[in-house]
């Protein structure tokens, strides 16, 4: 007979949210700001091309920021309805920036109310610029406030817990605890990235369907230049993200790189398997690499598995979701780096089919590697709701819905994706670049008459 677990449904809908959400969010994090880039250069060489490129950008962005605003909503729910233990716990201590985050989002939303009906409505485009600013403000302080809240799960701080009660709670010494510097940097960076990425997957789809339109090209180098920019700044975060986890969760960094022995000039393990003795298999080592990483010396000593209580060990499959994190970053700083090089030597290779189909490859490359870098970064965190104090199975709902809210929340999801994505294809077909350009240079010459 069928064994209803509420921990289980509680954190398989509960991924569930987050995967979907994640997809919304990282796109609202990141576009205000290529609107703002794409902006400031079309008012700075009063292109008309870059300026459009801003116009468009808005109109796909506002729908993505419905559709984020509903599964946030969703995930606010989520947290008290599913795990009402760990709420009662820390709700206290992280109340603050939960509440900072919903006010960073109506600061961003009024602003871009504003922002997106008041087009030509200056004659000096960098008023109009100005209003775009509180709007990108506003979409990376939701995510600072919300990376904040995880952060202080990884390494709560700013509380005292006597007799299972919350006191001498210090809200401010929460949310600048020890993980929020590289959680946050790395949060922002790749939504940056990829955003980049989506952006570019798009022109490079259009001049691969044989749309060779200058406003694509234009679309392409801006994207890809930003993309190669936002990687190298994203690597630095994930390196600065391995050597938090090296001293303030070394189970995670050992788990994530089968490292079971503490021991210097440890190696760096890509991939493999593990056998039944933990020992690893057909794996690519790469000498003193995880010393370097952890400590930024080959000698230095990193923290085996071995060492930490068995109850108290992440899964080892981690593993893969952290070198497959890996590879992908590295694949995509190679592409984008790579196109923006060879556009300023002038090879002719960039504009290639094969190319081409890299380049469109990239967005979904970069989206993916956003899923498993949170994968890797919750389950990371296993077997810990809130890292030392409240485990996972302690923290949920005995409740007996849970189910039931799952298949209802996977329905609205569905909907919710089906409908976004066909507003968004038809908005745009309806109103192609050609057409627009049109009624610019038409509304320039009424102006000028």
């Amino acid at each position: 007979m069928w064994n209803y677990d509420p921990v289980f449904f509680s954190r398989l809908l509960t991924e569930l949210t987050l995967v979907f959400h994640i997809i919304y969010a990282t796109i609202g994090v990141g576009v205000p700001l290529m609107i703002a880039i794409a902006q400031w250069i079309g008012i700075r060489k009063n292109d008309e091309h870059y300026i459009l490129l801003a116009r468009r950008w808005t109109r796909g962005f506002v729908i993505t920021v419905a559709v984020g605003v509903v599964t946030g909503t969703a995930i606010g729910l989520q947290l008290s309805l599913l795990w009402p233990n760990f709420m009662e716990v820390a709700g206290q201590v992280i109340a603050l920036p939960l509440f900072m985050e919903t006010f960073a989002f109506f600061f961003e939303a009024i602003f871009l109310g504003i922002y997106l009906y008041t087009w030509d409505r200056f004659k000096d485009q960098k008023k109009h610029f100005l209003l775009l600013i509180p709007v990108a403000i506003g979409s990376s302080a939701s995510a600072f406030f919300i990376t904040v809240v995880n952060a202080f799960m990884n390494t709560p701080q700013g509380f005292e817990m006597k007799d299972g009660m919350i006191t001498n709670i210090q809200p401010l010494v929460a949310m600048f605890n020890p993980a929020m510097p590289t959680k946050v940097a790395h949060v922002l960076t790749t939504a940056y990235m990829t955003s980049a990425f989506v952006l570019a997957s798009i022109a490079a789809y259009h001049l691969l369907k044989g749309n060779q339109h200058l406003y694509h090209k234009k679309a392409l180098y801006l994207t890809m230049k930003a993309a190669f920019i936002f990687s190298l700044a994203t690597m630095v975060a994930g390196d600065l993200s391995g050597k938090f986890l090296a001293e303030y969760q070394p189970e995670k960094l050992a788990a994530a790189e089968w490292h079971f022995e503490t021991d210097t000039h440890a190696p760096l393990i890509l991939f493999g398997t593990l056998n039944e003795k933990n020992e690893v298999e057909n794996g690519i080592k790469i000498p003193y690499a995880l010393s370097i990483l952890a400590h930024n010396t080959p000698s230095a000593e990193v923290i085996g598995l071995n060492d930490i209580p068995e109850d108290e060990r992440p899964p080892l499959y981690i593993h893969y979701l952290f070198d497959l994190m890996v590879v992908i970053g590295v694949w995509l700083t190679i592409i984008s780096g790579l196109y923006w090089f060879a556009v300023k030597k002038g090879w002719s290779f960039a504009a290639n089919k094969w190319f081409m189909n890299l380049v469109i490859l990239s967005g979904p490359l970069a989206m993916i590697a956003i899923e498993i870098g949170w994968f890797f970064a919750e389950m990371g965190r296993q077997p810990w709701i809130l890292r030392g104090y409240m485990k996972t199975a302690d923290a949920a709902t005995s409740a007996g819905y849970v189910d039931v809210l799952l298949i209802v929340f996977s329905a609205v999801y569905i909907v919710l994706a089906l409908v976004s994505v066909t507003v968004l294809i038809k908005m745009f077909k309806q109103n192609p670049v050609e057409r627009e350009l049109e009624d610019l240079s038409l509304e320039k010459k009424v102006k000028y008459l």
